[in-house]
């Protein structure tokens, strides 16, 4: 995947909260003389042009108050664009280099939307978010955000006096909560593109911005692909919802828009990013259909969801300027015909440990997934099951290993070891019975020389395999470095408790 230019890598997956693209302000400060207050919410990198003065003196690309000359310090109050919880704050001081300011903080505070700058200074109950901080010169200031509340508001103190090129207030958007169709991808609404197969031109971050693109470079573009393949995009919806239809544009883009589009959906509350990109379960939710040079398509969605996550299929490449994803929030779980969900979750604990551990012997692995419960979705409880089996040590995978039958050894004994986990590993050695002596006994021997080179038994995904396949597996395996076995051991256990997982119903 191409690097995401334009988006800082520290904050990829949260919203610059404040940004003026979103509806931020700067209400009111306490001096502005020599630069606007305005200029900290653009959301352009802070330029510098050395030729070029005001009538009060150098003009600067940022918020510059006059040198004071009286006790107390500079202030400036901000409106975010759409409430959140701050996780993160970049005081960025380019290019104020003599002039900046030597120290800041920033403040928090909940209030009425419509609330001035007036008002927010002589009324609003401020709360610490980031305490005073020295600030190096021209350079960006970050500072990590330990308080979790929501705030609407924050005023960013400069101490005492200076300049700041641009506040960056990177967090989770906490849109108001409604029953109304809104466009659930909207960076204003919590939308947040997490990854993409290639974003050369333009940050993916576009797609999702507020009104029409105004120009070609304020999309989402990749590079010419060589040789031409499908580019994609993939979102978190700002709150789980079923949606109706998605409008595509191509405004700006006439010699370089996708030839073609098709929209994928899933559900999975707090997916990490890297399990969607090659993720078996996206399902088709806009067929693939033509597009034109700077144009507008309404969409019908076929199945409706509810949804967490869109991902966008474009081919072969090209540029869309916004997608919009219209819909209703919705937190009700997605339907589950086999109804694996719902059993899993209407389980007692104990029994719950129990279906568990039949299907991975890992007891870390158990009381992880216990913890998950209940589980949202098809798509989520596979995921998690994964998700957690590789963040496992080594240890843990042994365990799980233990609870295996050594393929093709005694039947009788097997029955009788392994009889807790025999319903659900039914017809995974299936491909061992009508084999001959001979490759038995190959199997036999295969596994005690694995087990000694190795430490553990051979363990293989076998559903489906025949016996002279098994063995052949084996003998592929067998010279592999030690360590490298082990996680593709591993990823064969992976396989076995997602089979065994399906069968729990």
């Amino acid at each position: 995947m191409a690097e995401i230019i334009g988006t800082p890598a520290l904050f990829t997956g949260l919203v610059d909260l404040a940004s003026a693209q979103i509806g931020g302000r700067a209400l009111l400060c306490s001096d502005d003389f020599f630069a606007g207050k305005e200029n900290l919410l653009l959301p352009a990198a802070a330029k510098f042009d050395p030729t070029t003065y005001t009538d009060r003196g150098k003009e600067m690309d940022g918020w510059e108050s006059r040198r004071k000359r009286v006790p107390g310090h500079d202030w400036c109050i901000v409106k975010l664009g759409v409430p959140g919880q701050v996780r993160a704050v970049e005081i960025d001081t380019a290019h104020f280099l003599g002039n900046h300011g030597p120290f800041a903080s920033v403040d928090g505070c909940v209030a009425d939307r419509a609330a001035t700058g007036e008002w927010l200074r002589d009324n609003a109950t401020w709360r610490p978010l980031v305490p005073e901080t020295p600030m190096k010169r021209g350079s960006p200031n970050v500072q990590a955000v330990a308080d979790s509340a929501v705030v609407t508001h924050v005023r960013l103190n400069m101490i005492p006096d200076g300049g700041i090129a641009r506040l960056r207030v990177y967090g989770i958007p906490a849109p108001a909560a409604t029953q109304n169709e809104i466009d659930l991808a909207a960076l204003e609404n919590g939308g947040v593109p997490l990854v993409a197969s290639d974003s050369f031109f333009s940050p993916m971050s576009n797609l999702v911005l507020p009104g029409e693109s105004p120009i070609m470079s304020n999309g989402w573009e990749t590079r010419r692909s060589r040789p031409p393949g499908q580019d994609w995009i993939i979102l978190r919806l700002g709150q789980p919802g079923r949606l109706s239809r998605i409008t595509l544009q191509t405004h700006h883009f006439r010699g370089n828009y996708p030839d073609r589009a098709a929209i994928d959906a899933l559900h999975w509350r707090g997916a990490p990013p890297s399990r969607l990109v090659d993720h078996p379960d996206w399902l088709e939710i806009v067929p693939m259909r033509k597009l034109r040079a700077h144009d507008a398509i309404d969409l019908p969605v076929n199945l409706p969801g509810p949804y967490t996550h869109l991902r966008l299929r474009i081919v072969p490449d090209g540029g869309i300027s916004r997608l919009r994803a219209w819909g209703v929030p919705d937190t009700s779980p997605p339907p589950d015909p086999s109804g694996l969900v719902a059993h899993l979750n209407g389980l007692s604990e104990v029994g719950a440990r129990g279906a568990l551990i039949r299907t991975c012997g890992s007891l870390r692995w158990v009381e992880a997934m216990l913890a998950l419960r209940p589980f949202q979705s098809r798509v989520q409880l596979f995921g998690e099951a994964a998700r957690v089996w590789w963040g496992l040590g080594d240890a843990d995978w042994l365990e799980a290993f233990t609870h295996h039958p050594k393929i093709g050894a005694d039947p009788a004994e097997l029955r009788r070891r392994f009889a807790a986990t025999s319903a659900l590993a039914a017809g995974e050695q299936s491909g061992v019975i009508g084999a001959s002596e001979e490759v038995i006994e190959a199997l036999r021997a295969g596994n005690t020389a694995y087990e000694a080179r190795f430490g553990f038994i051979f363990i293989v995904c076998a559903s489906g395999l025949s016996a002279e396949a098994m063995l052949d597996r084996l003998d592929e395996r067998i010279d592999n470095d030690p360590a490298a076995e082990l996680r593709i051991a591993a990823g064969e256990q992976a396989k076995i408790t997602a089979l065994r997982l399906s069968r729990l119903v």
